[in-house]
């Protein structure tokens, strides 16, 4: 069976070129992609096929239809919410093996109401205030290669260079 090291959700994405950028970042560091609809385009769309290019044959994937179906089915523990507004850095963060990554939308975000009602985890990845904000595909592999450098320091992640992810 499959035991994703992160999990990284979508929020209503609209980006297929970002979707699929990151679906390859999943695939390179064993994580799980959850898309919570609604989705700014079809999953078999052209472009985010391409994004992922051949590699999307290998990515462990999932659409739910709402955040509610989402809580139900995601069992991870902890679930860190990427926003510009959050005052703590990804940086002074401990990540752990199974934890889950939530990125907003590439136009606004995540919704207000889930970031105040977890701003406890809400983390941010420090940028000057001449940019509105990052490429949502580089923030998720910032956070993701930051779990994985994580882990693999504690010894708890070994995929050697070059090793496939996929079982």
């Amino acid at each position: 069976m499959y035991d994703p090291v992160f999990h990284i959700v979508l929020f209503a994405p609209e980006i297929p070129p970002n979707t699929g950028n990151i679906g390859r970042t999943c695939v390179a560091t064993g994580s799980k992609l959850w898309l919570v609809e609604p989705l700014g385009f079809q999953v078999d769309d052209t472009a985010l096929r391409r994004a992922g290019m051949d590699y999307w044959q290998h990515l462990n994937w999932e659409v739910v239809p709402n955040w509610e179906t989402l809580q139900q089915r995601l069992k991870s523990n902890r679930k860190w919410y990427l926003t510009k507004t959050a005052k703590r850095s990804y940086a002074t963060v401990n990540f752990e093996k199974g934890d889950a990554f939530v990125f907003g939308c590439e136009s606004k975000g995540l919704p207000r109401e889930l970031v105040e009602a977890n701003d406890q985890t809400a983390i941010s990845v420090p940028m000057r205030t001449d940019v509105r904000s990052l490429n949502l595909a580089s923030t998720a592999a910032v956070i993701a290669y930051e779990g994985v450098r994580q882990l693999t320091l504690a010894g708890e992640y070994s995929l050697p260079i070059g090793e496939s992810p996929i079982g």
